[in-house]
């Protein structure tokens, strides 16, 4: 008995890929992708930032005085700014001087009359006073540190 056997010779095999991943969506929900979706923006919101002062000493090659800079915040007194729809409260400018007494920078303190986030200043490590004005005690001179890497917030009507 012979028996004949027969093939295609163009047969092209097709593949399912929703086989293969049919006993994993079992497992997928609301509940735990929102699981998922927390953690991973919990991880990645760690490494926000900026990152140069450890990767410019981790490569061992620092400019002069980049690793000797911090950050100044200034809540001052805010001014109301009436845009026809929205008040807006912005924060009033103020000057930074040097310990000579020289002015150093004037600072707006907002983006726009409609920005009521008070402006980062990035300053060398150094001690600087700050002339603004509080919404309790008028014009003030405040002396603050600015220390390497760090953020120095000053917020003027604070009771503490």
């Amino acid at each position: 008995m012979e028996v004949i056997k027969t093939m295609k010779a163009k047969h092209k095999q097709t593949y399912s890929y929703t086989s293969t991943f049919t006993p994993l969506l079992r497992y997928v929900t609301t509940r735990n992708l929102a699981v998922v979706m927390f953690v991973a923006v919990a991880l990645l919101g760690t490494t926000r930032g900026n990152e140069t002062e450890k990767t410019v000493l981790a490569n061992g090659n620092a400019k002069a005085g980049q690793l000797s800079r911090g950050s100044l915040v200034v809540y001052s007194a805010t001014d109301p700014f009436d845009d026809g729809d929205l008040l807006y409260f912005t924060h009033s400018s103020y000057a930074i001087y040097a310990t000579d007494r020289k002015l150093l920078k004037n600072v707006e303190n907002h983006i726009s009359k409609s920005d009521e986030i008070p402006e980062v200043v990035i300053l060398p490590v150094g001690t600087y006073a700050i002339e603004a004005r509080s919404e309790r005690d008028g014009y003030v001179r405040v002396r603050v540190v600015i220390k390497a890497g760090r953020q120095t917030i000053l917020d003027l009507d604070s009771r503490g």
